[in-house]
């Protein structure tokens, strides 16, 4: 296996646990809690779902052949919340990671010393993949920010829980020093 075989999967891997993490945190919200925000300037997660697959569609759709930022993609619309309901909310959700993995499923590694557009500038694949991954990371963490201030002490840690690092050390070392 390559170095870009081998970084390929782990950027798989580290995509599908920010995935992981977003959908940890819809399991605990209810329909309102979708639709909150904390002032005008602020966004729903059901907004920033709608958002990042607007993103996903628009960047990973023809990754290696196309400007990352389609001309059918109208960014401004979606920070509008057309979502109706939790269960749409997941279907736009759903929608956009399947474009991005079925997207990394193609790449090789002779591919990430390629570039590709987004907005007309030539970036290199490797960078392309990275910013995304930062890009969609920084909005599950506001995600998760929103479902912690919505439910309190009801919020099921989503990371290692306040209190819990020297636990869970020693279950990590138990883990892997066998």
């Amino acid at each position: 296996m390559t170095l870009g075989d081998e970084y390929i999967r782990i950027i798989k891997q580290r995509f599908v646990q920010i995935k992981e993490q977003g959908e940890g945190a819809f399991q605990q919200l209810n329909e309102s809690d979708i639709h909150w925000t904390l002032n005008e300037a602020s966004n729903s997660i059901a907004v920033i779902v709608k958002h990042l697959r607007g993103n996903m569609l628009s960047r990973w759709t023809d990754f290696l052949t196309t400007d990352g930022e389609k001309s059918n993609r109208h960014r401004d619309q979606e920070f509008i919340n057309t979502v109706d309901s939790k269960q749409h909310m997941l279907t736009l959700w759903n929608e956009g990671w399947s474009v991005l993995f079925a997207a990394l499923e193609q790449l090789t590694a002779a591919d990430l010393q390629k570039n590709v557009r987004i907005r007309e500038q030539p970036i290199l694949v490797l960078d392309a993949i990275e910013r995304q991954l930062a890009h969609y990371a920084s909005h599950v963490g506001q995600i998760m920010l929103i479902g912690k201030q919505r439910k309190g002490n009801e919020w099921k840690s989503l990371s290692i829980p306040k209190g819990k690092s020297e636990e869970h050390l020693k279950e990590m070392k138990q883990k892997y020093n066998k």
